[in-house]
């Protein structure tokens, strides 16, 4: 300690030298997973395990305890799935319907944990340190209704739980809480056959779908194991397409949208033919549906989904009685809103910088087309320099003048479609909210106008439309079997500063369910349709392909694919809509001809700038209408 008249200052302290701690890790991760070859970086990125490289977040200048436990957590999780996972494995005995497979591959990382936290006491205290903090950052702590707390992490810890007799970590007790009741009177007897399998994957998985069967989410195994041959010729000629008469074999088919992201060709070539009609898989309905009782000013769609398009496709609706377009401000009250919108300010203080530099680059080159013609030889304006020899040469030459060609976007429209799908909680659907906020805030200095709309469903697996087709005595191919809900965030004419708040619903965590890509194209397609502006342009942003357990459980695995095929064919040649698409670590150009895939969410700001300014300064729409003038193009 420094003594009274003492001068020198104590030494700066350095932040400690990082680099000895990430060979540790790296050498770890390689020694529990076997596998001396593995890449293993460090970066502020995501972290992620992909084939033989590891991915695992950089360390902050100031390091703390937790912070390094945190890090060990993930590169062991990662270390025991690349040991102890089968993927070709997994993905023969992965369910249908997304709400059984998110449950089914976070019980099988869960297992994978488990034997690493049984085996060495020290892996066991770094994935739950890493487990904590997770569901920590997750803004679950306080959750009370199951609409916002998603029953795989219940499952998941539930079943960690009775494979190590860890307990809950503190940050997700309220999330297991809530579910607790319910997975121990529909599953609790089938805990015990989890703990006796955990060291044997094809067992374990077996197991796992018994339990699925018991929580009411997936059908039994007992006439898939059948069908295991006929499932590995299909992998081995993912090249060969599939005939889709109506004589053709019938398998069960579903949409595991991580399976399309490794076997795209097959994804692609792949063609489905009836499902078996499945019982009813709904959950508690009571449980489902408080969460979407009607609210007062609730306003019904009407009957006119398919209007103006004629699709060559057997896609039908089972009912729209229940279906709804809705703007934001009427799903919560004000107060909540402003609640939302804080959250969503506070959590993108960083990313909003970026996005902000972004957007005012898409802006400087709008403003540049829009101001890029001259007026020569005029009587008044400002001075033409490049005549000025004519006077040297000729003094009795009057002055020259020129004047600058407004050319503006007033005509342009831009609708903005966001999946509001559960696939993109958390950083996917956060980013897409502030972008989709910055852009219209840009695009409304130029003179464009902007519309954002988000789609859902209104309940889990088919809501008051599944309870009528069961009354209904379950007729054969009911079609589409879900409440949809299509959201109006910001209408086109509504001004920005008016629509700002209604964004930070999407933060919402019981508003992410099931999204039905195809129909929602329809409903923002026809509303381009119906405005005045004589360019329109219309984005989709989406993680995937259209998912909703409800009816593909009891229709062809790709009913819904082919109907936003066909959808898309529609508009891309035979409407006077301009559609883009962007795909959020999902390949949506096998879908949409002008179409970019980010793998990382923060990518999302950078590619609808640059999908946007690349489209305003093409002079063809697209390369497939011929020449179209551009936007305010009179004045060119």
């Amino acid at each position: 300690m420094a003594k009274i008249g003492d001068n020198t200052r104590p030494a700066d302290r350095k932040p400690a030298d990082s680099e000895p701690f990430r060979r540790a890790v790296a050498g770890c991760l390689r020694a529990i997973a076997g596998d001396g070859e593995l890449e293993v970086t460090y970066a502020s990125e995501r972290p992620g395990l992909s084939g033989q490289r590891a991915r695992l977040p950089d360390l902050p200048k100031r390091v703390s305890r937790t912070d390094l436990g945190v890090t060990r957590g993930l590169s062991d999780a990662m270390a025991l799935r690349k040991a102890r996972h089968d993927s070709r494995l997994h993905s023969s005995l992965s369910p249908d319907g997304r709400s059984a497979r998110a449950v089914y591959d976070a019980v099988e990382q869960a297992r994978c944990e488990a034997i690493g936290a049984n085996a060495m006491r020290g892996v066991g205290d770094n994935l739950a340190t890493m487990l904590e903090d997770k569901y920590f950052r997750s803004n679950l702590a306080d959750v009370t209704d199951r609409a916002e707390a998603p029953i795989e992490d219940a499952v998941a810890l539930m079943v960690r739980e009775k494979l190590t007799g860890r307990p809950i970590p503190p940050s997700a007790a309220a999330l297991v809480d809530v579910w607790r009741d319910f997975i121990d009177e529909k599953a609790g007897t089938k805990f015990h056959r989890l703990s006796e399998t955990v060291g044997d994957q094809q067992a374990f998985a077996r197991a796992m779908r018994d339990m699925l069967v018991s929580l009411e989410m997936a059908e039994s195994l007992g006439d898939e194991d059948e069908s295991d041959d006929t499932d590995s010729e299909e992998e081995q000629g993912d090249n060969q397409t599939r005939d889709s008469d109506e004589g053709g074999s019938e398998k069960e088919s579903g949409t595991d949208e991580a399976e399309a992201q490794e076997n795209e060709s097959e994804g692609e070539n792949q063609e489905a033919a009836e499902a078996e009609s499945s019982e009813a898989t709904a959950d508690d309905p009571s449980d489902e549906d408080s969460q979407d009782t009607e609210t007062p000013g609730e306003s019904r769609r009407p009957n006119q989904s398919q209007h103006g398009f004629n699709l060559d496709s057997d896609y039908k609706v089972f009912t729209q009685a229940f279906d709804e377009t809705i703007g934001a401000e009427e799903l919560c009250d004000e107060a909540e809103l402003d609640r939302l919108r804080a959250f969503l300010d506070k959590q993108l203080s960083t990313l909003q910088g970026v996005v902000g530099r972004l957007a005012n680059r898409l802006q400087r080159r709008l403003m540049a087309q829009q101001n890029r013609s001259w007026d020569f030889d005029l009587e008044e304006g400002y001075l033409d320099p490049a005549r000025l020899s004519r006077m040297v040469i000729d003094p009795m030459q009057p002055l020259s003048f020129k004047m600058e060609r407004d050319t503006d976007f007033r005509d342009t429209i831009v609708t903005l479609v966001i999946d509001n799908s559960g696939s993109m909680r958390g950083r996917p659907i956060t980013v897409a909210a502030t972008c989709a906020d910055i852009l219209a805030r840009t695009l409304e200095r130029c003179g464009v106008k902007v519309e954002v709309l988000g789609f859902t469903t209104r309940a889990w697996k088919g809501g008051q439309a599944r309870e009528a087709w069961l009354k209904a005595g379950k007729p054969q191919k009911p079609g589409r079997l879900n409440d949809l809900r299509h959201i109006i965030y910001k209408s086109a004419d509504s001004p920005w500063r008016r629509s700002r708040r209604n964004l930070g619903l999407m933060m919402r965590e019981g508003l992410l369910k099931e999204n039905i890509d195809g129909e929602a194209l329809i409903w923002a397609h026809n509303r381009l349709l119906a405005r005045p502006e004589q360019r329109r342009i219309l984005m989709m942003i989406s993680d995937g392909a259209p998912v909703d357990d409800s009816t593909l459980s009891v229709n062809p695995g790709n009913y819904l694919e082919r109907h936003l095929r066909a959808v898309i064919e529609q508009i891309e040649t035979r409407s006077p809509v301009e559609l883009l698409a962007i795909g959020i670590g999902h390949d949506v150009t096998r879908y949409y001809r002008r179409a970019v895939t980010i793998v990382d969410a923060e990518e999302l700001a950078g590619a609808m700038t640059e999908q946007l300014a690349d489209l305003f300064e093409d002079e063809k729409a697209g390369g497939r209408r011929g020449q179209r003038r551009r936007a305010g193009g009179a004045g060119r």
